[in-house]
């Protein structure tokens, strides 16, 4: 045999070895597209989209579902891109699902696609590798049910459950304005305390000077005296403005005692006036709580002035207000206001933590509705008491924070 013959019949052999792969190849292919076709023709009957891409990309098979879904016909679709024909929005890059696919055989994710008409929609979709009998991946096979109403109704909710926080910061504010209203007074007693003693003191100083020999000893005093009745005025004017501020939830460790005495600095002129005495029980040494100050202050405040106004029309005996803190029996820190008035009825009892419900002829009705809600917010609990034979206590409790219990 010649050379010229070796190479033509080695270029035949390599041909048809060439053809027998490429027909073995295309058998495969068909074969596995049969498989899923006829796997995707069990699931035929569900109301999910069930259609088969090729690893180009190039949709193979089409299911009813998939019709219903995205309003394409079976033949319009097969043979597109499928990338293309849905325009799919990932929240991922393609490459990296593809890539994800390949390597674990299976991914599931959410996809927002766009049906014939145009309109969106959101699908749970769960994709699975097809490989050929030599394991080579020749196709995904995607299942994708529909969630856009589901979707719609968390968007709704998420929206519903803002507009709600967004009301209840507002009442809350709108709440302590009107507690401020009812503490003008008090107010106005405390700031000028400090004031009237900065003029004593600064008046003293003079005195100090004038002398033949001045005392500076005596003036020092003075000053020092007088700075810190400015810093007591500022402090309170800090009080009295972090009260009335419009401001988010600021959690940070406190001492529930000191929370309690900065209110009574608040409502001490109220209760001079009401002729109510103040008893406090304070536990010493309690452990730390977890909260924002100027929202526990609020609850404080609404208590006390509550048990000071079921106290007004008493005359019978003496009128007490008893503020209490300990640790109960679940080591929780727990605050009580107990007042000696009217007390509340049996069929107010249920109601009084209701919004809108008061039993005050000038009331918002929206006081304890809020104190519950920020008693909520800080994991704690708020609820009352009749008192035997007389009054009325409020009582909340919070949990120890785990950073100062440790």
């Amino acid at each position: 045999m010649t050379r010229d013959n070796e190479d033509r019949l080695l270029r035949s052999v390599a041909l048809q070895n060439a053809e027998s792969i490429r027909v073995v190849r295309l058998r495969a292919e068909q074969q596995a597209e049969a498989a899923l076709r006829e796997q995707a023709n069990l699931l035929n009957l569900t109301h999910d989209a069930i259609f088969v891409r090729d690893m180009n990309g190039t949709v193979k098979y089409w299911n009813r579902g998939a019709e219903e879904l995205y309003g394409w016909p079976a033949e319009q679709a097969v043979g597109r891109v499928i990338l293309e024909l849905l325009k799919t929005i990932f929240q991922v890059p393609l490459e990296q699902i593809e890539e994800e696919v390949i390597e674990a055989g299976r991914w599931e994710g959410e996809l927002v696609q766009t049906k014939k008409d145009g309109s969106q929609v959101v699908v749970a979709s769960r994709w699975s590798l097809q490989r050929d009998e030599s394991s080579a991946p020749v196709a995904i096979l995607i299942i994708n049910n529909d969630i856009t109403e589901r979707k719609w109704a968390e968007a709704e909710a998420r929206e519903n459950d803002r507009r709600y926080r967004d009301m209840q910061t507002a009442l809350a504010h709108a709440n302590r304005v009107a507690t401020m209203g009812q503490l003008t007074a008090s107010i106005a007693h405390e700031v000028n305390q400090p004031l009237a003693a900065v003029l004593s003191n600064a008046e003293a100083c003079l005195r100090w000077l004038d002398r033949g020999t001045p005392d500076l000893d005596g003036v020092r005093r003075s000053v020092e005296w007088i700075i810190d009745d400015g810093n007591r005025a500022s402090e309170v004017i800090r009080r009295i403005r972090a009260l009335a501020n419009k401001t988010d939830i600021e959690k940070a460790p406190l001492d529930i005692n000191d929370v309690i005495r900065e209110v009574i600095a608040l409502v001490h002129r109220e209760l001079t006036s009401r002729q109510v005495s103040l008893r406090m029980e304070l536990a010493p040494a309690l452990p730390m709580i977890l909260g924002d100050r100027v929202q526990l202050q609020q609850v404080i405040i609404n208590l006390v002035m509550n048990g000071i106004e079921a106290m007004r029309s008493i005359t019978d005996r003496p009128r007490e207000l008893v503020i209490l803190s300990r640790q109960d029996e679940t080591q929780q820190v727990l605050v009580s206001v107990t007042d000696c008035g009217v007390g509340i009825s049996a069929e107010n009892a249920d109601r009084l933590f209701n919004p809108f419900f008061t039993t005050k002829s000038g009331g918002m009705g929206m006081g304890l509705s809020i104190c519950r809600s920020i008693m909520e917010a800080h994991d704690g609990r708020l609820w009352t008491a009749a008192n035997v034979p007389h009054g009325a206590t409020f009582q909340f409790t919070l949990p120890v924070n785990a950073d100062s219990a440790s």
